[in-house]
């Protein structure tokens, strides 16, 4: 893995995605019971997937790490747009050991969930080490596709607007939106179990 080197100043617009990416790995961490919980973005110009948001294990330095979109379980989701539960990642083939190494946490089991606008795959959602009822539960797998599903609409209604000409930073007001998507989606899931 290589660390994401470019530095800019971060607009108001990258703050709001990273609060909103940042607000969505903890309610998947939260919700799951999961020692940990990342959101991986496919950078299309490198083939790379990138830590944009933890929770939990590695949340100090792990933003902004990279590695190959097609390696690990990460990377085959991205590649194939299929969820995936492993309970024994000890056993699991397309588990890249190295690459959960480099990242000083290598979990037991995990589940993973595309982040999907459109027809195109932006991304991926891991969950770590989910409580034991989470990990080979289909519901919980079902569940955890709704919420990707929920936090890629998330995520790309705080792009457009940033990357909107009418309006290129996002306002207090869509912020406050934004935000009020993500705590709603989380009530309702945690309502759900």
């Amino acid at each position: 893995m290589t660390q994401n080197t470019t530095v800019q100043e971060p607009s108001d617009g990258d703050h709001v995605a990273r609060e909103l990416l940042q607000s969505i790995v903890g309610t998947a961490q939260a919700i799951f019971g999961a020692e940990a919980s990342s959101i991986f973005l496919l950078d299309e110009g490198t083939d790379e997937l990138v830590f944009k948001a933890v929770s939990g294990q590695g949340e100090d330095f792990l933003v902004g790490m990279r590695f190959p979109a097609g390696r690990g379980i990460a990377g085959w989701v991205a590649t194939s747009g299929e969820p995936m539960v492993v309970d024994d990642l000890s056993q699991d083939g397309s588990f890249a050991r190295d690459l959960a190494e480099s990242t000083r946490y290598v979990p037991n089991s995990l589940m993973a969930a595309p982040l999907i606008h459109g027809s195109r795959v932006v991304g991926v959602l891991e969950v770590l080490d989910p409580a034991p009822q989470s990990r080979s539960s289909l519901g919980e797998l079902d569940l955890l596709v709704l919420f990707a599903r929920q936090a890629a609409v998330a995520l790309r209604v705080v792009l457009d607007r940033r990357n909107s000409t009418a309006a290129p930073e996002l306002d207090g007001r869509g912020r406050a939106e934004g935000l009020r998507m993500v705590e709603a989606l989380r009530e309702l899931l945690l309502d759900a179990r």
